[in-house]
């Protein structure tokens, strides 16, 4: 049987639809996760849901405990995680507000912990990675996107960067000539860590800005956080209707 948690990024916290039933502070060898896990209902279905960068949005990307996020969440018996992701647009298609599906990342980060198994690893942990998204879990989200009458892109490359600055105009260049459509902090290694646990993953990414050198101009905090403000309404929806899917399954 099946459990969904959704990871909650910029400007997803809660999900106001939700009914708390309980809120679990779960012990881990990996060390404390970033908040408590929130155990609620909505349409009858139980959903877990963990605020990434803690419930005042205080902790930075490369800061974040993602092992002992997700180790928490698979010790509730979570087998299936939706992600969602504040990012900036690379390509041409993905402007702000646009509502994403990547297929396929690429990891431009270092010094985060990548694996369960660094300190007790041996051959057969290596883990398949060719497809590091579920497309199971992809195609849910792109029906639900299209049940609420929301676009959703099918596809694209997330390019997941260190933070917690900003990228420069020539490493979103060359990261376009790498292939990557989006640009985000959060991506690895919570993708790569849920593969480890055998976890199906995927991830719904809000476009908020042009990432850097693509508008002529300088990104300001602000312009970001009226398209999250406005975009994540969207999102929600798209999360609702795939719970509501879920239960009526």
């Amino acid at each position: 049987m099946s459990q969904l948690a959704i990871i909650g990024g910029t400007g997803l916290s809660k999900i106001a639809e939700l009914d708390i039933v309980e809120q679990h502070q779960v012990k881990t060898p990996f060390g404390e996760p970033s908040a408590k896990i929130v155990e609620a209902k909505l349409a009858d279905k139980v959903i877990y849901f963990l605020a990434r960068h803690g419930e005042q949005h205080t902790i930075a990307p490369h800061r974040i405990n993602y092992r002992a996020n997700i180790w928490a969440l698979q010790s509730l018996g979570v087998t299936e995680i939706i992600a969602v992701a504040a990012v900036g647009g690379i390509s041409a298609d993905v402007g702000p507000e646009t509502i994403v599906c990547p297929d396929q990342i690429i990891d431009y980060t270092y010094g985060r912990e990548q694996s369960f198994f660094s300190d007790d690893f041996s051959a057969h942990k290596h883990i398949d990675f060719t497809y590091p998204y579920s497309e199971q879990l992809r195609q849910r989200i792109l029906s639900a996107g299209q049940q609420c009458n929301i676009q959703v892109v099918n596809k694209g490359v997330y390019g997941a960067t260190q933070g917690p600055r900003l990228e420069t105009a020539a490493e979103i260049k060359r990261m376009a000539q790498d292939g990557c459509t989006l640009v985000g902090m959060t991506g690895m290694p919570e993708v790569a860590l849920s593969r480890e646990l055998e976890l199906d993953y995927a991830c719904c990414a809000l476009v908020v800005n042009w990432a850097a050198g693509l508008s002529g101009k300088e990104i300001h905090y602000a312009d970001i956080e009226q398209t999250v403000n406005s975009g994540m309404a969207s999102v929600q929806r798209i999360l609702t209707g795939i719970i509501e899917q879920t239960s009526a399954n």
